[in-house]
């Protein structure tokens, strides 16, 4: 009725039987009939008995070779005796400088794992190159059009400009806000798609997927011929941020409305103003994008495009310091947080630090004015640079920490 499962060669137990020197494994496939798939059945025997002296030989030399080398790792990895170390180094230490030293260990590790989970619980911050995609997609407070093959594509100057040689000499001829410029391209095969594919590049540094012709190197010969090789896109935008070619809109700040209607049209505030534009700082913030766009439904950025003057924002100095507008700006454009720029010149103290200086307080530390930016970069929806300030304070209070226990620095 049932079949002996040791009668089929494929069969994976040892045959039991005759002499047991020679015993052996067999592992084969199932043999089939010439009707069938006309196939033998192919036996492979795992019996080592016949082999011949010197392959023995040569695979247990192999072998040890194999387990020196094991062992010889081991020794080398083999970790330190770090206990050993410490009672060497705390031999002559006094209880207290010790006490200190552990205390010290203990904040650092807090701090670490407080680091660690506030960094698994935040979202991630939007880069630039995010940011930049979608200023492209969504068109905010774009100043001229390209007209290709009957379409309109609302793209920024300043952005262009900066990126593409191109379009730098092609936009200088078009000065005016709002102007339509027909495209008129050499490069065979670029069509309409392709054409909105190559903005997005200059606007994001990479290349979509969805058009696979941009692998053709033929084509990416022609069009740098033509348009010429950008830069990287962190290049190009650090290169737009210190030059502000086509600066549109002009930062100024105050303590309170007064002051605003005093310096609102004099020309000694326009020293102390910094210039931006809007397109980046309405895509790395949302509270200036909510501002600008207020602006254009009220009628007054119509009243700027008329007279062709940089629209001016005024900003609370109680609220947004301006010795921290440049470093703000900076991150903008750049996705860096440069905290030197606070005290490399006079020119960047604020009316809130002489207020500070005439009630008799002392300076900001480092830490303190890099949580004060933390807070002005949540009030901004500037995530990038609140989470890079968070980076950035972490050497500032541990060097405060370590200034403020009994231990010395020369001993950790």
């Amino acid at each position: 009725m049932g079949a002996n499962a040791s009668n089929y060669p494929h069969s994976c137990s040892p045959r039991v039987g005759g002499n047991s020197q020679a015993q052996q494994t067999f592992i084969g496939t199932s043999s089939y009939s010439q009707q069938g798939y006309g196939c033998e059945s192919k036996l492979y025997s795992l019996d080592h008995g016949h082999e011949k002296p010197q392959d023995k030989k040569k695979r247990t030399s192999g072998l040890a070779t194999l387990k020196k080398k094991f062992i010889k790792r081991r020794k080398s990895n083999r970790s330190a005796d770090h206990a050993k170390q410490m009672r060497e180094l705390l031999s002559g230490w006094d209880v207290r400088d010790v006490n200190a030293l552990v205390e010290e260990y203990e904040g650092t590790s807090a701090l670490k794992e407080l680091s660690l989970q506030a960094s698994l619980a935040r979202p991630e911050a939007r880069t630039l190159q995010k940011d930049m995609a979608d200023l492209y997609e969504y068109k905010y407070c774009t100043d001229v059009d390209l007209i290709f093959q009957e379409t309109c594509f609302p793209v920024h100057r300043a952005i262009l400009a900066a990126r593409c040689p191109f379009f730098k000499t092609l936009l200088s001829s078009s000065p005016e806000y709002g102007a339509e410029i027909i495209m008129d391209i050499n490069t065979a095969g670029i069509d309409m798609p392709m054409f909105s594919a190559l903005l997005h590049y200059l606007y994001t540094g990479e290349f979509g997927m969805e058009d696979s012709r941009f692998q053709n190197v033929d084509i990416l010969v022609q069009l740098s011929e033509e348009f010429g090789t950008p830069n990287s896109l962190d290049v190009d935008m650090r290169g737009l941020f210190d030059y502000m070619c086509y600066y549109d809109v002009v930062l100024s700040f105050s303590s309170d409305s007064e002051l605003v209607e005093a310096f609102g049209g004099n020309q000694n505030c326009l020293d102390e103003e910094l210039k931006a534009h809007k397109a980046v700082i309405s895509a790395r913030s949302p509270f200036f994008r909510n501002l600008l766009q207020r602006r254009i439904r009220t009628g007054e950025e119509i009243t700027d495009r008329t007279l062709r003057t940089p629209t001016r924002i005024i900003l609370d100095e109680s609220i947004i310091p301006k010795k921290y507008a440049k470093v703000i700006l900076h991150c903008m454009y750049t996705d860096v947080v440069d905290l030197s720029v606070l005290h490399c010149s006079p020119s960047v103290g604020s009316l809130s630090e002489v207020q500070a200086l005439v009630a008799g307080k002392p300076n900001m530390t480092r830490a303190e004015e890099a949580m004060e930016l933390y807070h002005i970069a949540l009030f901004l929806e500037f995530n990038m640079l609140a989470q890079e300030e968070t980076t950035v304070s972490k050497p500032a209070c541990a060097a405060e920490l370590s200034n403020s226990c009994l231990l010395p620095l020369s001993y950790i």
